[in-house]
This record gives structure tokens, sequence and C-alpha cells, in this order.
């Protein structure tokens, strides 16, 4: 699938020479949510390990990923990566998240990391991985990690302006920035879980990166979800038809699936609530969202509609 211009924030990566021989790269105390899943990074440019070395991440072979100043790594480099929330969509997506309406979708997906959790079997509790492609601002990897106290989570979005907000979502989640459609820069079998929360998905990839027993879990709009709002405000995305059609028969070769459950239910909004919704979702590039606050007919209610799946690897 071809890639569109990238997030113009995006950071390249400092080749920096090797670091001298005998010389390890360590990690740094001051990223603690990091530090603790760096074993799982890989240089994008060379797959070798990655260590913390001041403000940046760096391989043995001498390439170098800055930390941004608000914690998160900037591990894309090279051609441009696929644009993801701008500076206003990723401010309607924090204030609109924050409010705790989608609440119900992120304690449902929590619930079912848990048990997802509990089916890798993991070894130790204390090593548990929780990743989130497409993550956003880190509000759903938030929810997760609250709901596994030993757990580690790591968040990648294309987004600088939507990992400003994911790197301080939790004590325990680190955040980077990377593209779903490049090969992750993750070891082989690294993950007990992995979510996809409405955004695009690498099936090939996903299986490469979870170990035998972990889980992929996929959250994705039914075709009632939000209807009231697209009824009111032309110009938003439908639901396609095929959409769940197309998910399995991407799927499928790659993962195996366990478990389907609807989450269905309404909730209120109030306008401001209505206008940051719309403007936080890909619709906000069809519709002049300024303008929502005119439109005496934006609902007062919603229908949150979703499916949440999970997938074990073949």
């Amino acid at each position: 699938m071809p890639a569109p211009a990238s997030d113009p924030a995006s950071a390249e990566s400092r080749a920096v020479g090797p670091a001298p021989t005998g010389t390890p790269v360590a990690a740094g105390p001051a990223h603690p949510a990091l530090t603790a899943v760096l074993e799982l990074l890989r240089c994008p440019q060379c797959g070798e390990e990655l260590g913390i070395v001041g403000r940046a991440v760096r391989c043995s072979q001498g390439h170098t990923f800055d930390i941004g100043r608000q914690g998160y790594v900037s591990l894309l480099s090279g051609s441009r990566a696929t644009s993801g929330d701008d500076a206003e969509m990723a401010r309607a997506r924090a204030a609109f998240l924050d409010s705790g309406t989608y609440a119900p979708i992120a304690g449902a997906l929590a619930g079912l990391s848990a048990r997802a959790i509990e089916a890798a079997g993991a070894e130790e509790a204390s090593r548990c991985t929780v990743l989130d492609v497409g993550c956003g601002t880190g509000y759903y990897l938030a929810r997760v990690l609250e709901e596994l106290p030993h757990a580690h989570g790591l968040g990648v979005d294309t987004s600088v302006r939507a990992l400003r907000h994911a790197a301080r979502a939790h004590p325990r989640a680190a955040a980077a920035s990377w593209d779903v459609y490049r090969p992750l820069p993750l070891a082989d079998s690294s993950v007990d879980v992995l979510l996809s929360v409405f955004a695009p998905r690498s099936p090939e990839e996903f299986q490469r990166v979870l170990r035998a027993q972990g889980r992929l879990l996929v959250v994705r709009p039914t075709a009632e979800h939000l209807a009231e709002l697209r009824e009111a405000v032309p110009g938003m995305i439908a639901i396609e038809a095929a959409k769940e059609d197309r998910l399995h028969a991407a799927l499928d070769p790659h993962f195996e699936l366990d478990s389907t459950e609807q989450l269905e239910t309404f909730v209120e909004l109030t306008p401001q609530r209505a206008v940051d919704l719309v403007g936080m979702t890909p619709s906000a590039r069809h519709v002049d969202v300024a303008r929502l606050h005119e439109n005496a007919q934006l609902p007062d209610h919603v229908t949150l509609s979703v499916l949440i799946s999970a997938y074990r690897p073949r």
C-alpha cells in the first residue's frame, strides 16, 4: 500500500559512528518506561539492539535516534511516512478521550487484555509487554496498563503531536514514532498483547512480533457506531459494508480468531464533545470542524457500537 506524506515533525536518525570497541550501549535510568521495553526494540537501520545514551537511543553501529523533550523516541527516518493526527486532531482526541465518553470501550479492551495475558501464560507477570500500534494519545494503552499492574507498554504512532500525549499517558508506557506500513522495529516474538484500536494493521508484522501464545486485540466500529452523529454531520466517513470481510481476509493467513464480543451502548454528548469527536477522526479532513458549533442539530447522545476480537498467531 503506498504511503502518503508523513507528519512534517518526524525526526530522522543521526549516524554518529559506532560505539568504542568493548563499550556497551547502556540504558540510562532517566527514562524508566523506555528502559523497561528497550530489550524489545531494534534499530530500524540495521536491526541491532538499542541502548539509551543521554537524550538519545543508539545501537552499536552508531545509528542514533533522539528522545524528544516530551519523552517519545523518534525512530522514523528516511522517506516520509503515513501522516497521523495533525495538531488540532491531537488536541481534539486528547480532549474527547479525557472526557471519559469512550471509557466503556477502554474498559472492555482492558478486561480482554487481562484475559489475554492469562491465556498467554507469561512466565513472569513483570515481563509482560503490551504493544499499541497506532496508539494516538496513549489513552487505550494507559487503561490496559491500569488493568495489568506488572505489565509494561509501548505505543507507536506516526503523529508526534499525539505522541507528546502518549509519552505521558502512563508511568509504564513508552512511546515511539513509527509507521505501521513499515516493518516494526521490534524483536521477533517479543510482545504478549498487541492492541489495534481504530487503527491500520500489518498482519504479517503483528504475527512476527507476537509471542506464540500472545494475542492480537482488534477494536473496530460496526455500522451503527456514531450513527446519530453521522446523520447530523454531512461529510462524515461512513462505515464500509465490506470492511469486516476485508479484515478477516487480511488476518486469516496469520491469525486464528479466538473470540469476538460486541459492545453497544448510548453515551451523552455535549456540543463541544460532539465537535471534538468529529475533529479527532479522519472525517475531520472532510468536514469544516470550525463551523460545527453553528450546527444546531448536533445530537446530545450517540451510539457506541464496536467489535473487539482476540486472535492467536498461527
